[in-house]
């Protein structure tokens, strides 16, 4: 059974028609990337998949439950976590302390406003180990807002992992950076676990195809084509969307 199942979603705002019968399937501990030019309603999609927007029709499943209708916040409970193109930290918390804050929100005690998160034992462990893990110990008392993009960036990942998701939705990881931070940064979503499947939407077409098991091509808010790496690399209508004529070829 597929992990993640999108059946023939559609979104409009208006008479703008985003998303027109989307549907894609993710597999349990599979890399499954969405490529797309912009405007192709990768993000959209995205935030029809996480409850971020209604969809028009069509629905979502996790493990075979329907969860188009279950609203954003619940679903990391359910095993999805996401990132955003835009950082979604704390800039003016340290990286530890954005890391307690991430880990609470799985803990019974998350609503105890009269205990500072330090004084947990289990979740400094935890954090120190994550801190460990990916050798930023350096790093845990400078403020998010101190840290270069990059850096930035990759915590966010960190941050999403926290709850140890089933699956874990990035948009656009690598968005902004500069060579040496792409690098990095694909190098990290390489080796997370695969106890966690990984849906991702990327512009970098070497990131692409060092990470992807699958892709799925978004054009016009429609799926052209999904298949492996080597698929979509020899396919026709893919080379013409992305290197001209890409819209008289899809009409």
């Amino acid at each position: 059974m597929s992990l993640l199942k999108v059946e023939n979603i559609s979104k409009s705002f208006n008479t703008l028609q985003v998303l027109q019968n989307v549907s894609l399937e993710v597999q349990p501990g599979e890399r499954h990337v969405i490529i797309g030019p912009n405007g192709a309603g990768k993000t959209t999609l995205f935030n029809c998949i996480t409850s971020h927007l209604p969809i028009n029709s069509g629905a979502v499943y996790l493990e075979g439950k329907e969860i188009s209708k279950i609203p954003s916040h619940h679903l990391v409970h359910l095993g999805m976590s996401r990132t955003f193109q835009k950082n979604n930290l704390f800039g003016n918390l340290t990286v530890e302390e954005n890391l307690h804050l991430a880990l609470a929100s799985t803990k019974p005690y998350k609503f105890q406003v009269f205990h500072a998160l330090s004084t947990y034992k289990d979740l400094r462990k935890e954090t120190n180990e994550i801190l460990e893990q990916w050798r930023i110990n350096d790093r845990k008392d400078i403020l998010v807002n101190n840290l270069s993009y990059g850096e930035q960036r990759l915590l966010e990942v960190l941050l999403a992992m926290a709850s140890k998701p089933k699956i874990l939705l990035l948009d656009e990881p690598t968005s902004g950076m500069s060579p040496a931070e792409t690098t990095q940064t694909s190098e990290m979503i390489q080796s997370l676990p695969r106890s966690t499947t990984l849906l991702v939407i990327e512009h970098d077409m070497e990131v692409v195809f060092a990470i992807a098991d699958r892709l799925t091509v978004l054009h016009h808010g429609e799926v052209i084509l999904s298949g492996t790496p080597e698929e979509i690399k020899n396919n026709e209508l893919v080379k013409e969307i992305y290197f001209g004529g890409g819209a008289k070829a899809h009409a």
